[in-house]
């Protein structure tokens, strides 16, 4: 039987930290928008206050019939139950959180309408401009000329960095699963199956287990540089051959919404070459050297700072997607929440127990390619403790 997978006790201690952040910040109200609808990386927000995940195919096109299809919207008042505003009839209203729910052709319409409703007026907080269209902000603006909306990105992202046992548990629940899933993506490339192949196996194990999958990212042998060897779908079909360095990253929210992303690299056939062994043991070092360093109370910049002499010890080349992710993991919850760098992170960030987060790096050689990894973990009062179980060295 399908349920909700958190109490609605632990709804309301949402709605209250989210409230406390409005509250500190001067706001009565805040609207705070979510995409779903077929993709995962926005719809956490929305998802996180009351479970709410939109069925429709994507963000479709808009009719004269209806707008803004994927998008949902929540509002925030003090002293009220969270209303939430959607982009689908019919759902079952034994799975969300809050009983003020309606749904709207144009849910844009109809936050407006309940805004003017409440004779909302002043200083009101805008969470999720980052992911709100232009198009629907200027709708927005246009017919609310009473209220000053301020962008308040952080106000839901900031609640969600205090996890409870019940989140660490599914996060747990869900390093299960997709350790089983990256076990048989990286098996079967190491056997010298093709991408998609092994990609669909791994799938397979994942989806039969209720995990749902967001991205699943492999390359190997010529095109091992790059991130993905068919960017469009994130695998080929193209042979791997013995001897072929292989990578993947298997992505998704694997358990009631929440993400977690492994990645690892071996060679096809188990038998590396020094050039390849260098690489590959080396990132696992950088990897393994950050996580040795997290403990409750340490600085998010100092795992950074570690993270980058290790990769200059093991003669990365600060290029490709070295270049592009200049980070060393990131906290884990409904997609990534912060990163872990030194340059990209705040200067008083610090982890605290029951932190769950990841430690990842990427490392390259000229003329061997691009080895990747990532372990999902939960900082715990002695130390860590790894969700991602599938292992980093294949020989």
């Amino acid at each position: 039987m399908v349920s909700m997978y958190f109490p609605k006790q632990e709804y309301e201690d949402r709605w209250r930290r989210a409230n406390e952040n409005m509250r500190k910040k001067g706001y009565d109200i805040a609207v705070v928008w979510g995409r779903s609808a077929g993709s995962f990386d926005r719809c956490g927000d929305v998802l996180y206050l009351t479970n709410f995940y939109s069925g429709h195919s994507a963000h479709e096109f808009d009719t004269p019939i209806w707008q803004a299809r994927s998008y949902a919207a929540v509002i925030l008042q003090q002293g009220q139950e969270p209303e939430l505003h959607m982009d689908e009839a019919g759902y079952p209203e034994d799975l969300l959180a809050t009983r003020r729910n309606r749904w709207h052709m144009d849910p844009i319409k109809g936050v407006i309408d309940a805004l003017k409703a409440r004779k909302a007026k002043g200083r009101v907080a805008m969470v999720g401009a980052d992911t709100l269209p232009m198009k629907y902000w200027r709708q927005i603006e246009k017919a609310t000329p009473e209220i000053e909306w301020v962008e308040e990105d952080r106000i839901v992202l900031d609640a969600r960095r205090k996890q409870s046992p019940r989140e660490l548990d599914c996060l747990r629940e869900g390093g299960e699963i997709v350790t089983r899933a990256t076990t048989v993506l990286m098996e079967n490339l190491i056997m010298g199956k093709t991408e998609a192949e092994s990609v669909g196996l791994a799938a397979a194990v994942a989806i039969k287990d209720g995990g749902s999958l967001a991205y699943i990212r492999c390359s190997h042998g010529d095109r091992a540089q790059y991130w993905s060897r068919d960017p469009l779908t994130g695998y080929s079909t193209d042979p791997v051959n013995q001897g072929d360095l292989v990578r993947a990253w298997f992505m998704g929210p694997m358990k009631a919404g929440y993400f977690l992303d492994p990645g690892r690299t071996t060679v096809c056939g188990r038998k590396p070459t020094n050039a390849q062994r260098a690489l590959v043991e080396g990132c696992v070092a950088i990897v393994e050297g950050v996580i040795a360093a997290m403990k409750p109370g340490v600085k998010v910049r100092e795992l950074g700072r570690i993270g980058r002499e290790l990769q200059k010890k093991h003669g990365g080349e600060i290029e490709g997607a070295a270049a592009q992710w200049p980070l060393f993991g990131h906290r884990q919850g409904m997609f990534w929440d912060s990163w872990i760098g030194d340059e990209i992170t705040e200067e008083d960030d610090v982890f605290e127990e029951g932190t769950a987060c990841s430690s990842e790096a990427f490392l390259i050689h000229e003329g061997v390619g691009l080895a990747g990894f990532e372990q999902n973990l939960i900082i715990t009062k002695t130390g860590v403790e790894i969700l991602t179980k599938t292992p980093m060295i294949f020989w």
